[in-house]
């Protein structure tokens, strides 16, 4: 969060300095996920080689070579593999939080960006390539962003409608059978009336 967004929510601007300045040395959660499913993908991967250890045992000295080149080539493709989810991960990650605050569903619109015209920093967040792109999302498809100002005419808390219910005419039954039962003293014949 920016010093400008925290001064816009009421905090004074030495409060601001010190929140920022403590926002450093925390760690946001979307780096911590990654970690966390590299960490995963790493023991996955250290189970399938421990497995791979046990197969090449058991193979007979003629098979082996055939047997480490087609290893070699499979932990090839699975730290290609890998390398390229990890990528994935940290592009979800740095577009979901480029995007909070701007848009009503970020999954949506970062579904909507061309991830090959991005690029990330090293700290995982955007280089270039999304600002274009909102841009002409914006002007595509409005809908999806959150609006920079609030609408005018409607205060919030306030009455849409302009606080005249029956306006037009139109009146609930309630009330219909409620005047006519003032007026004739009978529920029941004001009833029936309205049944028939």
């Amino acid at each position: 969060m920016k010093k400008e967004e925290l001064i816009a929510l009421g905090l004074t601007e030495e409060q601001a300095d010190k929140v920022v300045a403590g926002f450093g040395t925390m760690v946001p959660k979307t780096r911590l996920d990654e970690k966390i499913n590299e960490v995963k993908d790493l023991k996955t991967q250290l189970t399938d080689r421990d497995t791979q250890l046990e197969e090449l045992k058991k193979i007979d000295a003629e098979g082996l070579q055939a047997k480490i080149t087609e290893l070699q080539k499979a932990n090839d493709d699975s730290k290609t593999a890998h390398e390229q989810q990890l990528k994935d991960v940290q592009m979800a990650s740095a577009l979901k939080l480029a995007l909070t605050g701007k848009v009503h569903d970020a999954d949506l619109v970062s579904g909507l960006v061309d991830k090959t015209k991005i690029e990330l920093n090293e700290d995982g967040t955007i280089k270039v390539g999304l600002d274009e792109q909102v841009k002409s999302l914006q002007e595509a498809k409005s809908f999806l962003f959150v609006p920079e100002t609030k609408p005018s005419g409607i205060k919030p808390g306030g009455d849409p409608g302009g606080g005249n219910p029956g306006a037009g005419g139109e009146n609930n039954f309630g009330q219909k059978v409620a005047d006519f039962a003032k007026s004739s003293n009978n529920l029941d014949q004001a009833r029936n009336s309205y049944f028939d």
